[in-house]
């Protein structure tokens, strides 16, 4: 076996069993992971038609159960022969040695009992072979990782105990292997073959799990690879027990010589692949129909969403586009990639692109995709939605595609495709395809680009790339549009304004097909039919919205009778507007006027279409009795909102255009600023009422988000709306009402003490946690200066929802148990909620007594963080790592925004453009990437430097770039062409930070060589070297105005250099190590310097003076003062807040430490990843990241963990 094989497996499938829970229950308990108490019987066993609803354990416990008894059935001999083998190993046996008398067979048949015993031999087995030599003579090259094999073992028997039956083999395994054996060559070969491919056998059950659990259409694949996982499982339990019978053949009296004829064992393990390849092509398969049907439900909802809310579907009416020139000139010549309708709201532009759809459809060969966008519905309006779409469209007509998805998923997995980096991800993935020569001549369209609300510049200037495909795309008549898509000159341009004859006889096939439905439905005579007809034709003013519009009215239950067909047809005046405005009049003279424009008025100003039942808490006029009367209500609203599966929508776009344009003083007033301010205060009423502590009965402090379903989140469903927007609306009331809400004592202040924590509970249902914390940033932002009390406790709630997302995002409930108990002793929510804590906890850690200055950890990255960097305006952060990747955060919620992939070895070095919009990367692997930082796009590759990249910076203005190698040059780079314009040679050694001064005339170099040089960047010639530490330069950076420049050594001094003249002005020393990094104030008032000290030190750039030593337990080697304030200091650490330096951690003495070790819990103990506090195998307290230490102990109910630092924090549960 290559040993390559072996890191593949354990790379691929690490992540999923880390992702496994933690521990099981015992057998007798009623759950694997943390689920809700219930009084209900305990479950039979699943049976494989109830396996949907598995969790992993669970899975893993069944499959390998069943083939073990399924083996026990077909060949009971061996297996007896096996368990009496194990029988021995329970009493401590040795059967392999002769003078071992032969047992019974104790292995007993019931599965829970069988599990307890299995379990035991595997942990006795794991002991042994760690006191085992590692590997003898004999044994081939790859299976040098035995110990690798026993960490998998370990892990993964703590996920899952109930199925140890499949490790125990393998523990047996591990000890022929770990003995200088000598048994034939191919039985060693395929031990070692089986055992390194277990870990990817035993996640072969993850497959059936729920999150990948398959529609109906794929069901039968479903059933289909189960079994052959099952008859997978079975061969390799064979092979196993074979070669553990045989490694103990002494024991004669027990083991008969027919059972010892084995000597195909090469044929055995052909077997053992056949079987593999079996259960891959069942993956592959029922994988790439997986990914149809997530892709379809997108796809599927636009194309109905279409039919259903724009006047439905009329093919005659767009036939005559076909016959168009600017439609035939796009379609026959090849240099035409784009096609772009545009024309007015109304004008039947998607009932276009449908009718252009179906017609290519028609024609043999073609490759059709698209996707429609709709502004009224989230989901259909956004940039990254239409990307999958697209994708999913084209998968489905061409399989061999989902290769390039697979591709990117097999990488990173799911969450690539769920977060900021969507866009990213999906871009690739798209261009990629359109780049496979199987889609040569494929055709996309996307209907309504001026509906695409979010990343609909990405979206542009993606489609106006050159490819091999394609385009039709329809939009109004927008100027942005305009600029983006006019800059393509391989494009047909076709405005439906031009083409008004074609248009109003499309407008009347539509006219005659809508009227024959009423004449059906209506049993219209012959006079009212032709009456209906005469009237739409000559106001329909060639606008199919209208025509739809005015006969939904006509199709109403109330209008009955021919007298009131003819006269509410006079009603409807010609046009889109002078429709609204009659429908307008009419609901105005309704009996439900009020309610009506109330819910208009709201519909109006949210922020995203709301639920009937999210709704009921927003209508202030709306009373309990009316509620069964709602969907009426919004019926007697006009054509302006329509209701689908109780969600509420306006029509079209432009009918919410009308209303807030052209009708806003009849259903706002008092303005728009008064209807915010309604929404907020009904918000905050409802959310003060309904939150509660655990309001969905989780029961479970650990219960993880991933297991919580939509049924269980049926309390929040009136305040889903509110929980996420209430300070959004605060926000955009009038200022003088912000204020008088904002004071002490007032209503958001009687909130944040009340309500806060079960607020934030909320948000983590609702998986919005980084919603709240900008509602919390806006909170603090708008606050009263004169609400004292107030504004204290907004700054605390800020400082608490940024410690503490991350637990509460992974398990709710963790607000009220990790959030405070690890928060400050004296911080204001965690004394306000006290009571809220958990209860099973009689000694918790001593905590610092304020928030230090830690702001927030960034978590994301695989391996260690080598550079972080502030934009410009401060709004994000970027980090570079030995991961290969950058990622882009969010500074203020610490969301991650981008992942930037393509380099091909650690990245050294990261620094933003001064405007933001680039960003630059160093690393390992040679080169330099150029980056667009809002989209993640790599814009340039530069290739020159001749060994690894450690320092990158733009010049001010941004036009040059330039880099530090260990090649002992520094290259001076054309940033918007890559061109290299300078390299600057004369270091005797590695350079090790490169900075232009803020002009951009000169740059700085720190060397190795023990100097700093200064450079005309312009010529390249070196202006000075300032020669005077006595060991390695490893930062320099210049003062804002340029006049000084400040450079940090292995010698542990800073110094700051004149840089007219190059005189050294002063010599900082303090720092006990080496200064790793140095960095002037925007003001240049202060120089912050970090070292290999373990400190963070902050001079007085004048003087000299130390001011502040912050002991942040670690080297820090990049630091950046945040732009806007100087008062936040970026690290790798996170943002260090410089008004308050960090406390001395809490040391409990009376603590002991030992070594940890994986142990299955049973009662408390620490999760084996660290990350929590466990009962039983269930996660009840998270760890934060500086709360995870090297050693822990545990006694009883009391857990101590010990540091590096020397802290030792104690805790006790009861």
């Amino acid at each position: 076996m290559a040993p390559s094989l072996f890191g593949k497996v354990k790379s691929k499938c690490r992540k999923r069993l880390q992702a496994a829970p933690r521990e099981s229950s015992t057998p007798s308990s009623q759950t694997l992971s943390p689920t809700r108490p219930t009084s209900q019987p305990t479950p039979s066993p699943p049976t494989s038609t109830d396996s949907d609803t598995s969790s992993l354990p669970s899975l893993q416990e069944r499959l390998w159960n069943e083939a073990y008894d399924g083996l026990k059935a077909s060949e009971p001999k061996l297996v007896g022969t096996y368990e009496k083998i194990l029988s021995a190993k329970l009493h401590g046996n040795d059967p392999s040695s002769v003078a071992s008398e032969p047992t019974d067979n104790e292995i007993a048949s019931a599965r829970g009992t069988r599990c307890r015993q299995m379990q035991q031999l595997v942990q006795e087995g794991l002991d042994r072979t760690q006191k085992q030599a590692s590997i003898k003579r004999g044994i081939d090259k790859g299976l040098q990782a035995v110990q690798e094999v026993r960490g998998i073992v370990d892990k993964a028997v703590h996920a899952a105990p109930e199925a140890a039956v499949a490790w125990v083999g393998v523990c047996l395994g591990l000890e022929i292997l770990s003995n200088p054996v000598t048994e034939a060559r191919d039985n060693r070969k395929g031990i070692a073959y089986v055992l390194s491919r277990m870990e990817w056998y035993w996640n072969l059950a993850s497959l059936l799990l729920d999150e990948n659990k398959a529609e109906q259409s794929s069901k039968g694949l479903r059933v289909q690879l189960e079994k052959h996982v099952v008859q997978l499982y079975e061969k390799l339990l064979a092979y196993q027990i074979k070669s553990v019978c045989l490694y103990h053949r002494n024991w004669a009296a027990v083991i008969g010589r027919d059972l010892l004829k084995i000597d195909d064992w090469a044929g055995q393990l052909s077997e053992i692949k056949e079987a593999e390849a079996a259960v891959q092509r069942d993956m592959e398969q029922y994988n790439t129909e997986e990914s149809k049907t997530q892709f379809r439900k997108l796809t599927d909802t636009a194309t109905a969403l279409e039919e259903t809310t724009k006047g439905g579907l009329l093919r005659d009416s767009c036939r005559w586009i076909l016959d168009n020139d600017e439609f035939r000139r796009w379609r026959d010549d090849p240099q035409s990639r784009l096609l772009w309708i545009k024309g007015d709201p109304g004008k039947g532009k998607t009932m276009l692109l449908c009718g252009i759809i179906d017609e290519l459809k028609k024609e043999p060969g073609n490759r059709l995709s698209y996707f429609f966008c709709q502004a009224t519905e989230a989901r259909l309006s956004n940039a990254t939605a239409v990307l999958r779409g697209l994708i999913y469209l084209l998968v489905v007509q061409q399989p061999s595609l989902i290769l390039h998805v697979r591709e990117k998923h097999d990488h990173a997995g799911k969450q690539l495709f769920e977060d900021g980096n969507a866009w990213e991800a999906l871009s690739k993935v798209l261009a990629a395809m359109l780049d496979d020569p199987i889609l040569d001549g494929a055709i996309l369209v996307v209907d309504a680009l001026d509906e695409c609300k979010t990343s609909r510049d990405q979206l542009l200037d993606f489609i106006i790339k050159p490819s091999r495909i394609k385009w039709i795309v329809s939009s109004r008549n927008w100027q942005e549009i305009e600029g983006k898509l006019g800059r393509t000159k391989q494009k047909v341009r076709l405005q439906l304004e031009l083409n008004q004859d074609s248009i109003s006889k499309a407008v009347d096939t539509y006219i005659r097909y809508k009227v024959e439905k009423l004449t059906d439905l209506k049993n219209y005579d012959r006079e009212t039919s032709g009456a209906v007809k005469n009237h739409l034709t000559s106001n329909a003013d060639g606008t199919f919205l209208w025509v739809a519009l005015v006969c939904q009215e006509l199709a109403d239950t109330k209008v009955v009778r021919k007298r009131h067909t003819l006269s509410k047809l006079k009603l409807f005046p010609s046009g889109l507007d002078p429709l609204y405005e009659r429908m307008m009049e009419q609901i105005s003279d309704s009996s439900d006027a009020e309610i009506c424009k109330e819910i208009l008025a709201i519909a109006s100003v949210v922020y995203r279409p709301t639920t009937l039942e999210e709704l009921k808490v927003l209508v202030e006029s709306l009373e309990e009795d009316d509620y069964n009367d709602l969907p009426q209500i919004i019926k007697a609203c006009g054509s302006f909102l329509t209701l689908r599966e109780g969600v509420i929508y306006f029509v079209h776009q432009s009918a919410k255009d009308f209303l807030l344009n052209k009708a806003s003083d009849q259903i706002l007033p008092s303005g728009a600023v008064h209807q915010h301010h309604a929404i907020f205060s009904r918000s905050l009423a409802a959310l003060s009422q309904t939150l509660q502590h655990d309001i969905c009965k989780l029961n479970a402090p650990g219960f993880p988000i991933d297991k919580v379903l939509s049924p269980d989140l049926e309390p929040l469903s009136p305040i889903r709306y509110s929980c996420v927007y209430w300070v959004d609306h605060l926000h955009d009331s009038d200022s003088t009402e912000v204020n008088n809400i904002l004071q002490d004592n007032g209503d958001v202040h009687g909130f944040i003490q009340k309500k806060y924590l079960y607020w934030l509970e909320c948000l983590g249902l609702l998986r919005s946690m980084s919603e709240g914390v900008k509602a919390v940033h806006k909170l603090e932002a708008l606050k009263n200066a004169e609400a004292q009390q107030l504004t204290k406790l907004l700054r605390d709630a800020r400082r608490f929802i940024l410690s503490n997302k991350r637990p509460i995002e992974i398990a709710p409930l963790q607000a009220y148990a990790s959030a405070l108990v690890f928060s400050p002793e004296h911080s204001l929510i965690r004394e306000l909620y006290k009571k809220e804590g958990p209860d099973w906890m009689a000694l918790k850690p001593r905590m610092e007594a304020d928030w230090n200055a830690c702001v927030q950890t960034l978590e994301g990255h695989s391996h260690s963080v080598t550079s972080v960097v502030f934009s410009a305006d401060g709004q994000r952060l970027a980090s570079g790592s030995d991961d290969k990747t950058v990622k882009i955060w969010d500074a203020a919620t610490g969301a991650c925004v981008q992942t930037l992939e393509g380099h091909g070895n650690w990245v050294t070095s990261v620094v933003f453009s001064v405007d933001g919009q680039r960003l630059a990367s160093g690393s390992d692997d040679e080169t330099v990437k150029i980056w667009d930082a809002a989209t993640g796009a790599c814009i340039q590759t530069l290739e020159g430097h001749s060994r690894s990249v450690i320092s990158v910076t733009f010049s001010a203005a941004g036009q040059r770039f330039a880099s530090g190698s260990y090649d002992k040059t520094v290259k001076i780079w054309d940033a918007a062409t890559g061109a290299c314009v300078q390299t600057l040679e004369g270091h005797g050694h590695w350079v090790r930070s490169v900075v232009f001064s803020a002009d951009g005339q000169r740059l700085a170099s720190g060397s190795h060589d023990k100097t700093v040089k200064i450079w005309d960047a312009a010529t390249g010639a070196c202006m000075q070297t300032l020669e005077g530490h006595s060991d390695w330069v490893n930062s320099v950076i210049f003062s804002v105005d340029g006049q000084r420049l400040a450079s940090g050594s292995d010698d542990k001094t800073v110094k700051i250099w004149d840089a007219a003249t190059g005189a050294c002005v002063q010599t900082l020393e303090g720092h006990g190590h080496s200064v790793t990094s140095v960095v002037f104030s925007v003001d240049g008032q202060r120089l912050a310097s970090g070292s290999d000290d373990k400190t963070v030190k902050i001079w007085d750039a004048a003087m000299g003076t130390c001011l502040q030593t912050l002991n942040v337990g670690r080297r820090l080697n990049h630091l950046s003062f945040d732009p806007t304030t100087n008062t936040l200091l970026s690290t790798e650490i996170g943002l260090l807040n410089l008004d308050h330096p960090a406390l001395p951690p809490a040391i409990d003495d009376q603590s002991t430490e030992i070594p940890s070790r994986g142990v299955r819990h049973s009662g408390w103990g620490i999760s084996t990843d660290g990350v929590w506090i466990v009962k039983d195998g269930k996660e009840m307290l998270w760890l934060p990241p500086d709360y995870r230490g090297e050693k822990s102990a545990v006694v009883g109910s009391t857990v101590a963990i010990g540091y590096r630092s020397g802290r030792v924090l104690v805790m006790k549960f009861s």
